[in-house]
């Protein structure tokens, strides 16, 4: 998952998708204090995912089902957002293709 700073440093980190919702990606975090920031600041993402690169926006819960069900699904880790990925570009990197726009 990349991020961007407000001073346009990219951010990017190894994350565990914790499946889709309602055809948005949901994925938990415990530890991405610098994302979050980033996220805040600018919800735009890019996240790339076997041969997919999914470009996207972001919603941040740190409360109610979302944070539950990442709590619940996290294995005992402690869940501090609940990140919410809507897709709005979805590239095929094997095909050379666009998805979805």
């Amino acid at each position: 998952m990349a991020t961007v700073s407000k001073r346009g440093l990219p951010n990017a980190n190894i994350v565990i998708s914790l499946g889709f919702i309602n055809g948005k990606l949901l994925v938990a975090n415990c530890q991405m204090k610098n994302t979050i920031k980033n996220l805040k600041n600018n919800p735009n993402i890019c996240v790339v995912g076997g041969y997919f690169r999914i470009q996207g926006r972001v919603k941040i819960f740190t409360s109610g089902k979302y944070l539950d069900l990442c709590a619940k699904k996290s294995k005992g880790y402690p869940v501090r957002n609940a990140i919410l990925i809507s897709g709005k570009k979805v590239f095929n990197l094997d095909k050379g293709k666009i998805v979805k726009c």
